[in-house]
């Protein structure tokens, strides 16, 4: 999940959470939708793919990807997807 997040991230200034932590950081921030296509998307399914599982026409997608790419560079966001200081 790291990975996928920094291609969505424009700017990442400091180290991701990892593994559980981050997906529930990640379920905290995003839509239902929104974390469904982002599971979607870390599991490298094609574009097709995704609108067949989730029930989403090419429209539905393209609105969901755009607005969960801006949230997730969003700086209250971030804050929650970053590592503490203090967390090794």
């Amino acid at each position: 999940m790291q990975k996928l997040l920094e291609r969505f991230i424009r700017k990442v200034s400091f180290p991701l959470k990892e593994g559980k932590e981050l997906e529930l950081a990640l379920k905290a921030k995003l839509t239902k939708k929104e974390f469904k296509l982002f599971k979607a998307l870390n599991q490298a399914l094609t574009k097709e793919q995704i609108c067949k599982e989730l029930k989403l026409s090419t429209k539905e997608y393209e609105t969901i990807y755009t607005k969960m790419q801006k949230k997730l560079n969003l700086e209250r966001v971030k804050q929650a997807l970053y590592k503490k200081s203090n967390e090794k």
